[in-house]
């Protein structure tokens, strides 16, 4: 049994005043139109689909986000979250009238403004080169060498902490030289959570669209200093996912 048709929901663009030719979009192997649906000074950008859960798998993810990208060349863009689906045009616009007072709140912070993102992690010789100056940490690790776990577990928590502290103080020294020199060059900037043990940083940073070449200029500056002792994955421009405080993820109709 074929599905009933929806609307899939994939960003928010304020009303242009000329008519855009938005292509096609293939959600799940099915080619569909992109088209606007207005309320008021805003549109929303969706497809037809199948009224139906859509799960984040890879495909799935990457077209959401070429089309919510696709976007940004054209406006600043308030990006919904993955796999909304209405039933409706009018279920649409209803959503849009509810969100109505956060978009215009939200434009005025994020137009002509796009998030770039700074993950920094610690290479792997830089690290041991690093922990091995700590003499204490030298002598604990020949203390537990060979001793089963059960009789070395006292000294097997101090070295997890002293690991610990090393880590801490190395993310500090990235926060102090590379974070804040950027964040002041930033219209905004937020630490998000570190993932895996060598990550240093993960970083978010809201700029200005003119501003986007000297940002640059500072990162691989900064890059230069550092490049023997960390890697940077710097990547964007994204529209700002880390600046919109408002949850616009709405129950699939």
């Amino acid at each position: 049994m074929e599905s009933k048709q929806g609307f899939y929901t994939f960003c928010a663009i304020p009303k242009q005043d000329n008519e855009l030719t938005l292509g096609n979009v293939e959600l799940e192997g099915q080619s569909t139109p992109l088209q606007l649906i207005d309320y008021k000074e805003f549109s929303m950008v969706v497809a037809n689909a199948p009224i139906k859960i859509y799960h984040p798998k890879k495909d799935n993810l990457l077209t959401h986000q070429s089309v919510v990208s696709s976007m940004m060349e054209i406006s600043s863009v308030i990006p919904m979250s993955f796999g909304n689906v209405f039933e409706s045009e009018a279920d649409v616009q209803f959503l849009m009238k509810s969100l109505h007072d956060e978009f215009v709140e939200i434009f005025t912070k994020i137009e002509n403004k796009i998030e770039v993102g700074l993950k920094i992690l610690g290479k792997d010789e830089w690290l041991k080169s690093e922990i091995n100056k700590n003499q204490k940490a030298i002598k604990l690790k020949e203390k537990i060498k060979g001793k089963s776990e059960a009789a070395s577990y006292y000294e097997r928590i101090e070295l997890g902490d002293m690991a610990q502290r090393f880590m801490k103080e190395k993310m500090q020294a990235c926060m102090k030289e590379i974070f804040l020199p950027l964040a002041e060059k930033a219209v905004s900037a937020k630490q998000n959570e570190t993932i895996g043990g060598k990550m240093l940083i993960n970083a978010s940073f809201l700029i200005d669209r003119e501003d986007e070449a000297q940002f640059d200029e500072l990162v691989n500056e900064l890059y230069e200093k550092w490049s023997d002792k960390v890697e940077f994955k710097y990547t964007g421009p994204w529209p700002a996912y880390n600046f919109i405080d408002i949850k616009l993820k709405a129950k699939n109709a």
